[in-house]
């Protein structure tokens, strides 16, 4: 459907739709490559293309600009597999030897949203401790206490 940008923030634009309905469009969904200003793809006034993907439990319209720019699968095929921005790695060996634990990787066409930015904020936060890890034996930090 066909919205227009009556808001723009840092983290995604509001979409005025038809019936007086108004929906959001996540900074992630605006383009198929990395937008870091929003500002450089669209401005306040513009009609855009929207796809709805969701909506919540309080009623709040997820869009997506990139989405509704895609061609649509034909009738009982479906859309090849995409990773959501990020790829599913072997669990890394971790200190002592020890392997990640994990459940069975399931099949990425089956993720939700939901499931795959859980599984990437649990791999960002892994990496996170890893790195705070090394810094801190490096400079000594967590000895001085």
């Amino acid at each position: 459907m066909e919205g227009k940008v009556t808001g723009i923030t840092g983290f995604g634009a509001f979409v005025s739709l038809p019936e007086g309905k108004s929906g959001m469009v996540h900074i992630s969904e605006v383009a198929n490559s990395f937008v870091s200003d929003i500002k450089e793809f669209i401005k306040e006034g513009d009609t855009v293309r929207v796809k709805v993907i969701s909506i919540d439990d309080a009623g709040r319209i997820n869009l997506s600009i990139k989405r509704a720019a895609e061609n649509p699968a034909p009738r009982g095929q479906q859309p090849a597999a995409r990773s959501g921005g990020f790829e599913r790695r072997a669990p890394r060996p971790r200190q002592g030897g020890r392997m990640a634990q994990s459940k069975q990787p399931r099949d990425p066409a089956s993720l939700t949203f939901e499931d795959k930015l859980k599984m990437f904020m649990a791999d960002s936060e892994s990496r996170m401790a890893d790195i705070r890890h090394n810094t801190d034996r490096k400079s000594g930090s967590r000895r001085r206490k």
